[in-house]
Parts: C-alpha cells; structure tokens; sequence
C-alpha cells in the first residue's frame, strides 16, 4: 500500500488489530510564518532525538520536454556551497553534531532533511535556511556534478534493463503529461543541461511560499514555530506560477512496448490509468481510491495475498509478481502488475495468468476473510509506521506536498473499513480494462552486462 513498507505476520497483525482502537498519537500542530512558509510539528518523546525536513513542492512532474531532470540535478547542487559554506562543507557539520542527512528527488518534491539530537535543531534550521536561497552554484562544480549524474544515471538505467523498461514502460503509458519523464531525466537532457538552467530553477522554486518545514521528534511545538520564525521568517517570498495543466490523453487501446535486453529472465509490467486522493473529482471518485488500495493489497500485500498465494505458489507460472497503486499521487496514476516468469514460461502466458486473476476479481466479490485481512495489515502497519520519527516525517512532508491534509494518515484505516466487496469488484471493473492497458515486456538479447564499481553517488541520492 502506499504508505506502508513494512510487513507484518498475519497472527501480530491480528494482535495489533484489537489494539489500535486504544491507541492515540499525538496531533499535528501547524503553522503558516508570514512569508507563506508552512509549518508542521508532531511531538515524539521516546527519545532526545528530531528529525528537521525541508520539502520543496518542485519535481519532474514540473519539468518540459529538453529541461528533464533538473529538479534532481539542482538537488545535487544544494550539497555545493552557499556564500558561507563551502562545498560539502553543511555534511561535514551534520556530521560532527553526530546526526544524518540527505536527500531525495521524486515526481511532486524534493526533500532534504537531518535527523539530529533535539539540542542541535537551531544548528540544523540555519544551515538550512542558509542553502533555501544562497547557494553559489559555479559553472565548475556544475559541470563536474553533471558528469556524476550521467553517470548515475548509466549505472541506474542505462545498464539496468529493468530501468530502462520501467523508464519506457511510463514513457509508453503516459503520451502527453509529466509522467512521461523519468525523474533523473533522460541522458540527452542531462547532457545539455547548462549552470544558467539550474540557477533559473533554483531562483523559481527554492523559495518559502513553496516551502514546507516538517519537524518529529522530542520538541515543544511553539519552541520549533520560534525556531523557525528565526531562521526562515526573514526569507523573502518569491512569486510562484505553477506550469501549465498537462492532462493526459484518453487511453483508447491497449499500448504495448517490447525490450531486449542484457537479462537472463523476462519481465513483464502491466499498468492502467487510475485516479488519486488528489485527482478525485467527486466523492464517488474519492470512494474509488480507497476500493483500489484495497485491490491492491488484495493482489498483493503479503505471503496471503492472491498473486503470491495462485500465481506463485499454486500455479508456480511465477517467480515473483506484484501489484502497486499511489493512492497519494499529485497527478494520474498507475494500478500496476509486474511478474518475473518461471522458468520455461512465456510472457504471454504469465499475461494470461494475471488477465485470469483480474477477471476473477470482476466477476467474484471478494470474501469478507480477504477485506478482514487487509483492514488488519493495514492497522498493523500504521502502529508499526509510528515507531520511526522519520517515517512520521516522511509521511506529513509527503502529504502536504501534494496538497493533502496533514492527517490524512490518521483518517486511512477508517476509509479503508468502509469499503465493500462490491466496490471492490466495481473498481476492477472500470478500471482493469483490455482496452486501457499499457504492457511492456522485456526479454533477453543473449548479451551479458559487465557493470563496472559504482562511481562514488552524492549523498542525496536515495531516491
């Protein structure tokens, strides 16, 4: 599910089940400072430790065509020095003050954050605040970082079949609207990218009004909205015009892309436009969300899971399948399956396996025992979600970025118990069509990849 990673065993998800209802975290307080920076702040007092993010709502999803990529590049950028700092100089105090930091890039933000002892916070909000508008990007560190993100980008896609058919596979699904690009960008972007576009993107969107400052962990909520209106109040607004709409084209027939590749086993992705919590039109739609979220951890969730259990185990067609849907997207989504074949299987056949799962699932309503499962998998891992303040973080950022409320976590689980087997079936229905699917398959040239050591990557780059 989209929020959720961890897995839990079904016999301490059903503890956990019966627990949850006594269960209470504590509330998020907010903020606005007057220069329209957002702030959000959630007590956790297990430990003397915070975690201080900074989420900038920029990602690939606001890049155009020959300008792919930049968001992740400037993210690179921000590691590079500010009118105090030298370059790598802000890790080296992180450091020194015993706590982590990094970074990410994804479709609708990038995010850097610290996770720190709660004494070192103000340390933590001015080196921040410093590199939200002074960074000193050079033409020489710009070129050599390039050359570093090209060369991620050859050892992550170029190299990776795999990434190239997820890369393609997307660019295939989504024809006229940002989810065509990948979030490093394609390679002959990056390489004529120039210091000037970075600085322009920087300048646009690195700015308070597009800012959202997330802080968990040990801290009094007014004690952090002081802290903040020191470090980041002063920081001028800059005037923000969000890009054009891009609304993708109506999907009518199924879109198909073949890749051979240096592998030794073919791959199968199988995608079909869905809508968000963010896209939802009405309530109906709305509704839907949370029937596909169910879906797909009805699909797949855990070692019960209908994928794992028919395709893998009993029919072993399989070596691994999955199925995936962000309900939380800024933009249209995918409902996604992906399937490695089992020795001497064909694509199409691992196809029609999954078509068969599907068509089961139209035409069948799911058991109560199935919805029973999801509903305690689901609350296992929200109480298991609250053992890490950076997650809580991640999770906050992540929402509010995207335009959501900030507790839409809290609300989840409840969501997900209103849903009925027939809206289950009714959502498979509408939106697993044959006539919507975008399938890309990828299969061995016979070649062998000899992947030279990994360059050294910038510490930013987890995404």
């Amino acid at each position: 599910m989209s929020f959720w990673k961890k897995q839990t065993t079904p016999w301490i998800a059903g503890i956990l089940l019966s627990l949850t209802s006594s269960l209470s975290f504590a509330n998020v307080t907010e903020f606005t400072l007057d220069n329209q920076m957002k702030v959000l702040v959630k007590e956790d007092h297990r430990a003397p430790v915070v975690v201080h993010q900074v989420w900038y709502r920029i990602g690939s999803n606001f890049e155009h065509n020959g300008k792919t990529g930049i968001s992740h590049m400037l993210e690179h950028m921000m590691f590079k020095g500010t009118k105090k700092l030298k370059p790598g100089e802000f890790s080296k105090i992180v450091s020194k003050l015993g706590g982590q930091e990094n970074a990410f890039t994804s479709t609708d933000y990038t995010a850097y954050y610290q996770v720190i002892g709660k004494q070192h916070l103000g340390e933590v909000m001015r080196l921040e605040a410093d590199r939200m508008r002074n960074i000193v990007l050079t033409d020489a560190e710009f070129k050599k970082e390039r050359d570093v993100v090209t060369e991620e980008r050859r050892w992550r896609t170029e190299d990776k079949p795999t990434g190239k058919l997820y890369e393609q596979f997307m660019a295939t699904a989504f024809v006229n609207s940002p989810p065509h690009h990948p979030v490093i960008g394609w390679m002959t972007d990056i390489r004529n990218w120039k210091a000037e576009d970075v600085r322009k993107w920087y300048k646009r969107w690195y700015a308070p009004n597009n800012a959202t400052l997330v802080v968990v962990g040990d801290v009094n909520p007014q004690e952090v909205y002081q802290l903040a209106q020191k470090y980041y109040g002063h920081i001028e607004q800059e005037t923000i015009t969000p890009p054009e709409p891009q609304i993708e084209i109506e999907q009518e027939g199924p879109r198909r892309i073949v890749l051979k590749g240096a592998t030794k086993t073919p791959s199968l992705l199988m995608g079909f436009h869905a809508p968000t919590l963010v896209t939802a039109k009405n309530e109906e739609q709305r509704k839907e969300v949370f029937a596909l979220e169910v879906l797909s951890s009805i699909l797949d969730g855990d070692d019960s899971a209908r994928l794992t259990k028919d395709l893998v185990r009993k029919q072993q067609i399989v070596a691994s399948a999955g199925a995936g849907y962000d309900a939380t997207s800024r933009l249209k989504t995918l409902f996604m399956f992906s399937a490695t074949p089992s020795e001497n299987v064909t694509p199409e056949q691992t196809e029609q396996a999954i078509w068969s799962e599907i068509e089961k699932l139209q035409t069948t309503p799911v058991s109560q025992a199935e919805l029973d499962r999801v509903l305690a998998q689901s609350e296992a891992q929200y109480v298991y979600h609250q053992d890490s303040v950076q997650s809580q973080a991640i999770v906050l950022g992540s929402l509010v970025s995207v335009g959501l409320p900030a507790d839409t976590l809290d609300k989840w689980v409840d969501e997900l118990r209103k849903v009925t087997p027939q809206e289950v079936q009714a959502v498979a229905k509408k939106y697993l069509q044959k006539d919507k699917v975008t399938v890309g398959t990828l299969l061995p040239n016979g070649k062998t990849i000899h992947r030279k050591a990994g360059a050294g990557m910038h510490l930013g780059d987890i995404h």
